[in-house]
C-alpha cells in the first residue's frame, strides 16, 4: 500500500521561512516524480513545484520561483519543499503527490498519490 505523509506545516509570519517534507513507502516503480501542491480556502488544488526521479529536473509555479525549493532524498524516501520569504498568499494546505513515470506533471489529475496534506499559514 503506497502511503505518503507530509509534515512541517505551521503557522508562521510574512518573510519567514519552513521545510516541508513528505515520507513515501509502499512505491515499488523504478521512477517517479515527486511534487507539491497546495489548496487555499475555497479555491482549487494548484500546481507548487515537481522534481524528477533523479533529482535533475525541477519545475515552480512562477509565484514561488526563487523563493522555493524542491529537492528529494531518494535513500530516505522522502521529498522536500524549502520555503523562503513566506506570503501570506502561501496559505493553504500543501500536499505532496507522486507520479509514475519519467515526467515532471503540473496537472493534479496525472498524478497517481496523494498525501493527506500539511497546513501552512502565513499571517501577520
Amino acid at each position: 500500500q503506497v502511503q505518503l505523509v507530509e509534515s512541517g506545516g505551521g503557522s508562521v509570519l510574512p518573510g519567514d521561512s519552513l521545510r516541508l517534507s513528505c515520507g513515501a513507502s509502499g512505491l515499488t516503480a523504478s521512477s517517479y516524480a515527486m511534487a507539491w501542491f497546495r489548496q487555499a480556502p475555497g479555491k482549487e488544488k494548484e500546481f507548487v513545484a515537481v522534481i524528477n526521479w533523479r533529482g535533475a529536473l525541477t519545475y515552480y509555479e512562477d509565484s514561488v520561483e526563487g523563493r522555493f525549493t524542491i529537492s528529494r532524498d531518494n535513500a530516505k524516501n522522502t521529498a522536500y519543499l524549502q520555503m523562503k520569504n513566506l506570503k501570506l498568499e502561501d496559505t493553504g494546505v500543501y500536499f505532496c503527490a507522486a507520479y509514475l513515470g519519467v515526467g515532471i506533471p503540473h496537472i493534479p489529475g496525472d498524478y497517481h498519490y496523494w498525501g493527506q496534506g500539511t497546513q501552512v499559514t502565513v499571517s501577520s
